[in-house]
């Protein structure tokens, strides 16, 4: 037997994982109509309103979030699989500062929220390009994302300059972010070792284009999936335990109302399409800086989209994006308060 004649008998194997993991999401699916069937006969007794509440907000982050992860997933598998090499490396400039500073402008023409950003930007890795110039684009692309634009103006248009803020501010600390992690002596030490081993198994896939798409799908949802949910778990969990009372109460002074918006940014993770819509309710009672902060803090280190970017990079390096967007994020959201 030759060596071309051995090579068809790895490829069953490898189909075969792909269809168990297939037929074990299908099942989990069909798990959940059936609980929710059953759930009213079998536990008669409800819930208390705390859990009740709790488990609603999870759900709908859930929901809101679940088709940008697909869509994110989908677009990740046609950057690494189907866009030929070379044809977007063509379009980068070679100084690297200049290629974060375009690669930060990608997400306009990526029109999904953060969830949906992260495999794509997983996707962007197994490319080749480096964690700085990705970690560029991953922060960036919640906020130059045109829908993400349109909904801002929409809900405030041009006033005190809430807008422009938040453009031109989540552009610097993309950048910023981009710049510091560029002079990190090991750039790839910020990736975990799972994901390492998913691009060298990604990598060495063998097959057609069809059977790549497949394999690439199955990987990337189920890295991202138990991520999204545990997150979304944990917004709605802290959503019950901190009373939104606490955060109300200091809205008017300078200070305290930037704080205090960051910290309901990170707990009430709303994707970063419609979050404009629910900073503006806040707008009579906290400061102009403060709604800036909740808008730039939001989209790029609440609860959710941290568990999601913890499938990807370690967390030391998420807790160095967490300060440098947080502290950026005050001292944007002070300018704005002292020239409103």
């Amino acid at each position: 037997m030759t060596r071309t004649d051995l090579r068809p008998v790895a490829a069953p194997p490898r189909t075969a994982k792909i269809l168990v993991a297939l037929s074990i999401g299908a099942a989990a699916v069909a798990g959940l109509f059936l609980i929710d069937a059953l759930a009213p006969t079998l536990f008669p007794a409800s819930l208390s309103t705390r859990a009740q509440d709790g488990l609603t907000l999870a759900i709908s982050v859930l929901i809101e979030s679940l088709p940008f992860v697909v869509l994110g997933v989908v677009l990740s598998i046609v950057v690494q699989v189907w866009v030929p090499p070379g044809v977007i490396e063509r379009w980068m400039p070679r100084r690297a500062w200049a290629r974060r500073a375009v690669l930060s402008l990608l997400g306009m023409v990526v029109p999904v929220c953060e969830c949906g950003n992260v495999p794509f930007a997983r996707g962007l890795l197994m490319r080749g390009f480096s964690v700085p110039e990705t970690m560029t684009f991953l922060i960036a692309a919640p906020i130059v994302n045109p829908i993400v634009i349109i909904t801002t103006h929409q809900a405030f248009g041009f006033s005190d300059g809430i807008l422009i803020a938040r453009l031109v501010g989540g552009y610097l600390i993309a950048n910023l972010i981009g710049w510091l992690y560029s002079r990190h002596p090991s750039p790839d030490a910020l990736l975990t070792d799972r994901f390492r081993d998913t691009c060298e198994l990604v990598t060495h896939e063998r097959g057609g284009r069809g059977r790549r798409t497949l394999a690439q799908f199955v990987v990337e949802l189920r890295a991202v999936m138990p991520a999204l949910v545990i997150g979304s778990l944990l917004a709605g969990a802290v959503q019950v335990l901190i009373p939104r009372e606490t955060l109300v109460a200091v809205g008017s002074n300078p200070a305290l109302s930037i704080a205090a918006m960051m910290a309901l940014a990170m707990i009430v993770s709303i994707c970063s399409n419609v979050d404009a819509f629910f900073a503006l309710s806040f707008a009579s009672t906290f400061t102009p800086g403060s709604i800036v902060a909740f808008l730039l803090v939001g989209p790029l280190v609440d609860v959710k989209m941290l568990a999601l970017m913890r499938t990807t990079f370690t967390t030391r390096t998420l807790a160095g994006i967490v300060v440098v967007v947080l502290l950026s994020a005050f001292v944007i959201g002070t300018v704005v308060n002292l020239l409103a």
